[in-house]
């Protein structure tokens, strides 16, 4: 098996097509063909299944693609470290967080890291913290802010608590109260996020830990769709306070006080890059020096 028939692999399993496939990886097509046929031959099962030109992943096709997708990142990464040996004048950077990590602490670390490494190339993935996590576990990320669960340990990250994030009921008029407890919730339907947001599985387990199915208003967003939902009045939504400040929301503390915990993670398995463990650095630097936005708080360790 060579690298090269898993490009090959991955230009067809994602245009579904040969001569695409050739054409996107910029090769003969027969080249292309007999080099698929010769992965199939050392691996002993066919890849693609090519009834009437209709090409689709065979069982042992959907096996392969998340490792040979897993192994090319794997190899461009090192190539990027051997590379940024020179001195972290050039490489890149692939990291993630939340969105209410994304709207207010994260510019200023990702400023801070690019005046100080200019030559480094920063990608950012907004989305929610299961996504987050598998896109660490596909190799697609170096770094990620997620949530850290108590329950679901993830065996293939290494996950180091830095931040404490306050939750609040998110509202268009004010509740009436001070503080609400979750109990209170019942008498208010609820904007939803989508599957893959830690908030929706979070504010499910408390709701039925409380002893109650919650009603939804609607469902599905992600975190700026559910604000503006909870902004033109169709329900409340259990968010960090940090969303609320540019936003025309009241946020009423839980009680009791209901936080959640943000970890720096990646994966156990690779060592981080040179320039993800600069990043990592200016993070935490950064972090232990800045004032806190309100209801975000440093995890002393």
């Amino acid at each position: 098996m060579t690298l090269q028939q898993l490009v090959y692999f991955l230009a067809v399993a994602r245009t579904r097509h040969f001569t695409r496939a050739a054409e996107e990886v910029r090769v003969a097509q027969p080249s292309l063909s007999k080099q698929i046929h010769a992965l199939e031959k050392e691996l002993g099962a066919e890849l693609f299944s090519r009834a009437r030109g209709n090409i689709t992943l065979t069982p042992a096709g959907e096996a392969l693609l998340p490792v040979a997708s897993r192994i090319l990142s794997d190899v461009d990464t090192a190539r990027l470290e051997v590379a940024e040996l020179v001195g972290l004048r050039r490489g890149r950077v692939r990291v993630g967080a939340t969105p209410s990590l994304c709207g207010s602490i994260f510019a200023d670390v990702i400023k801070r890291y690019h005046d100080a490494y200019p030559g480094i190339h920063v990608s950012v993935t907004e989305g929610g913290s299961r996504d987050l996590v598998q896109a660490l576990e596909a190799g697609s990320l170096d770094l990620a802010l997620v949530i850290v669960s108590p329950v679901d340990a993830h065996r293939a990250l290494t996950v180091v608590p830095v931040l404490r994030e306050e939750l609040v009921v998110a509202s268009a008029e004010p509740l009436g109260v001070d503080r609400m407890s979750l109990l209170d919730l019942r008498s208010h339907p609820l904007v939803m996020f989508r599957p893959g947001y830690d908030l929706r599985e979070t504010t499910l387990a408390a709701c039925r830990g409380a002893g109650f199915e919650p009603t939804f208003a609607v469902e599905g967003g992600e975190m700026d769709a559910v604000l503006r939902f909870v902004e033109v009045g169709l329900g409340v939504a259990i968010v960090p306070s940090t969303v609320l400040a540019t936003r025309s929301l009241h946020g009423t503390p839980l009680t009791p006080g209901t936080s959640r915990t943000v970890g720096l993670a990646h994966r156990a398995d690779v060592a981080p890059t040179s320039a993800a463990r600069a990043f990592q650095n200016v993070l935490l630097s950064f972090l232990r020096g800045a004032e806190m936005p309100a209801g975000v708080h440093l995890v002393e360790r």
